[in-house]
């Protein structure tokens, strides 16, 4: 790169960076379109719609059928956010909350009002009822004439295909019409055309794919077990209130600061091309997630730390390697070019690795999982180009201009590799005490209190107490006065607190409370805030993570697991590095889970995010370490001595394990000490993963890996001498 060209390279950086941070504060437009004021936002950080509806009839309702629907309208409401909540509130009523909307009467009317759905054949008798069809979607596909026309794609369940079958069979001779009834008013009434016997149909006929989604949609909310009808419906704010949000912004900003400082100050030059890297990578993020249209909540904060300890991890795995070629005697702009290349293949399988279980949560999780994958996912791919493309342009371009000196750039001093393995013994001990604690602990909490962990409402469910005060009072007044109040009484340290828009009344949602608990709170808020007690309602919610949700969860979390083992498996020939990375993880959970059943830290939301960033983080780090194993053994052939290989190639990237995990923690800790009680609970079992995900990946990974590998060989060896012996 010529000097001109680096100038040109340098500004455009700037007026780039200065570009993308203008319109992340103030917007494209008078809307403040493209701004991080427009990103759309959870239930947490921005409230939303509350509907309630109440099943129809005077029976009360099976609680199986209550299960069943509530998990069908949680899919059904995902197409508005992937953070939208589904839980049922009393014997017979269910609440929908789907944040980022204002409008509840425009929801109400594209969600329809979930009633009786049957197919009739032209006498008029039954042949399918609503839930008998598994799904329905509006698409396109190509007629006669060749030309794209909407249509519904039905799918039916086992019943389902069975019965439409024997339907269809019976009306396909004349091409009679089959009627789709719903809520006692024809909605549809296709010709048959065929035979279907595969449980699978496309309705035709649809004027446009609007008029196609709203057919798809009343017979997706009609295939309900139960007939709800709406019993009333609110638009309710923020649950964390606009101070807890401002100063999660001011501690992001902060660590964000605090990590460019330390970067400068330990790489110079380069760290100064990262900081323009992760200037420019924090401002995209922010235009993507608008133009994405991504939700975003506690969890989706929690990708984006993750992705931003990716990519400072990704730049100093590239300044290490330029540090070690130049310690090699290399020039200063071959050590660039040579670190960049020898760093490519540790950033893109640890990258593509977390990317690998990002698209498996993406596409097998709900709610919250999914959330947390998308915007973790699109961290990454960021993460990857920064690192890569702009930070090797900007240092490329500092080199140009005349930063050319060794000075500038440092070189790694040489060390005698630390004896890691030496000690894998203590290690495992340390680790086995760690877990067996976890354990101890889980049970000495379920004798004391029935459950092993700190479960909050959104895994118990709870109570819900609406509550009218005589005066309007803001989430940070309610935080600072009442809130205290209901949590000594309830005992519950994770009050949720909603205001309904446009009224003084106010949710607050603890813990299950019993009769004596409510009354007391009853006459609490009645004495110490004038609340009329008569105008109190208290009702019991069900968990808005339903065990649908949690086995799905447990589910992808497996099948993320087997293609990272896959992947590892693929690329580095060998399933050792690979089984040694899924144990590395593993313990990382199991660790973290016995730290949250020691500190007794709130299992919510956050807790599914917070475990799956730390197995992100996990895999990730060790990866790099078995990237230098796998290098080293490549350069040194099989004369090489395992136990010093392993030692140095840990050694080799101490530096980078141990500035990777400081920087992600900064960011972290700036979060726990600035932000609201919320936010603490969700930063401190982050920071203890990142720690013991260091703590793995340099104490353990390696030395499992070389236990696995000696051990094998050695029975491999053993084997071949016995058959040798035969002959």
């Amino acid at each position: 790169m010529s000097k001109k060209r680096g100038i040109i390279t340098l500004i455009a950086t700037v007026v780039l960076l200065a570009a993308c941070v203008y319109v992340c504060v103030f917007g494209l437009d008078s809307g403040k379109t493209g701004s991080a004021a427009n990103i759309k936002q959870g239930l947490d950080l921005a409230g939303g719609v509350s509907i309630t509806y109440e099943v129809v009839g005077e029976e009360a309702p099976d609680a199986a059928d209550m299960a069943d629907t509530i998990f069908k309208l949680q899919q059904r409401v995902e197409g508005y956010s992937t953070e939208a909540q589904v839980y049922q509130e009393g014997s017979d009523r269910i609440n929908i909350e789907i944040p980022g909307v204002s409008d509840a009467n425009a929801i109400l009317e594209e969600l329809g009002k979930p009633g009786s759905l049957v197919f009739y054949d032209k006498d008029g008798e039954e042949v399918v009822t609503g839930t008998d069809v598994a799904d329905a979607q509006a698409g396109y596909q190509t007629n006669s004439m060749g030309n794209q026309e909407p249509v519904v794609s039905l799918t039916f369940t086992a019943d389902g295909t069975k019965k439409f079958a024997e339907a269809t069979k019976a009306a396909y001779p004349n091409h009679d019409i089959i009627y789709i009834v719903y809520d006692g008013a024809i909605v549809s009434y296709p010709a048959v055309q065929a035979e279907i016997t595969d449980g699978h149909a496309v309705i035709n006929g649809m004027s446009s794919f609007e008029e196609a989604q709203q057919l798809a949609s009343t017979i997706r909310i009609g295939g309900l077990k139960l007939e709800l009808e709406e019993l009333r419906s609110n638009v309710v704010g923020a649950q964390l209130g606009s101070a807890a949000i401002e100063t999660s912004l001011i501690a992001g900003a902060i660590g964000l600061v605090v990590v460019i400082i330390f970067m400068i100050a330990v790489y110079w030059i380069p760290g100064v091309a990262s900081a323009l890297a992760l200037g420019l990578y924090t401002a995209l993020m922010v235009l993507l997630l608008n133009g994405f249209d991504l939700t975003l909540t506690l969890p989706g904060i929690a990708g984006i730390i993750l992705s931003i300890g990716m990519a400072v991890d990704a730049n100093v795995i590239i300044f290490a390697r330029i540090r070690e070629e130049i310690a090699t005697g290399k020039t200063v702009r071959s050590s660039i070019n040579i670190g960049f290349k020898k760093a490519l293949s540790a950033i893109i399988d640890g990258n593509v690795t977390t990317l690998i279980a990002a698209a498996v949560l993406g596409i097998m999780g709900t709610g919250t999982i999914k959330g947390f994958a998308q915007t973790l996912a699109l961290g990454i791919v960021l993460s990857m180009f920064t690192a890569l493309v702009v930070t090797k342009q900007i240092l490329n371009a500092f080199y140009a201009i005349g930063f050319q000196k060794e000075k500038f750039y440092g070189r790694t001093s040489v060390k005698k590799p630390i004896d890691f393995l030496g000690k894998k013994t203590v290690f495992f001990v340390i680790s086995g005490v760690m877990i067996i604690a976890g354990f101890v602990f889980m049970g000495i909490n379920s004798a004391n209190t029935g459950n092993t962990l700190n479960y909050s409402l959104e895994f118990l469910g709870g109570t819900s107490t609406n509550v009218t005060f005589p005066q309007d009072m803001s989430i940070e007044e309610l935080d600072a006065q009442v809130v205290p109040v209901i949590e000594e009484i309830s005992g519950d340290p994770n009050v949720q607190t909603q205001k309904v828009q446009g009224t003084q009344e106010v949710i607050f949602k603890t813990k299950s409370l019993t009769v004596a608990q409510r009354d007391e709170l009853n006459t609490a808020l009645a004495e110490q805030f004038g609340v009329d007690e008569e105008t109190i309602t208290a009702e019991t919610i069900s968990s808005t993570i339903s065990s649908e949700m949690r086995s799905g969860a447990i589910l992808a979390v497996l099948v993320a697991v087997i293609c990272m083992l896959a992947y590892v498996w693929f690329r580095f020939k060998d399933v050792r590095f690979g089984a040694s990375s899924v144990l590395a993880l593993v313990h990382d959970v199991l660790v973290v889970l016995a730290f949250y059943a020691i500190v007794k830290v709130s299992v919510g939301n956050t807790f599914i995010a917070c475990m799956l960033t730390i197995v992100g983080y996990s895999i990730n780090a060790t990866i790099v370490i078995f990237d230098r194993v796998r290098e080293n053994m490549s350069l040194e052939g099989s004369k090489a001595d395992l136990k010093e290989l392993v030692n140095r190639s840990i050694s080799q990237t101490l530096t980078r394990s141990i500035f990777t995990s400081l920087t992600t923690f900064i960011m972290v800790a700036v979060l726990y000490v600035l932000g609201v009680s919320s936010i603490k609970e969700f930063a401190l079992p982050l920071m203890a993963g990142i720690a013991c995900g260091a703590y793995s990946s340099v104490c353990l990974a390696g030395a499992m890996w070389y236990l696995m590998k000696t051990k094998i060989v050695k029975k491999e060896t053993a084997d071949g001498k016995a058959k040798a012996a035969k002959k």
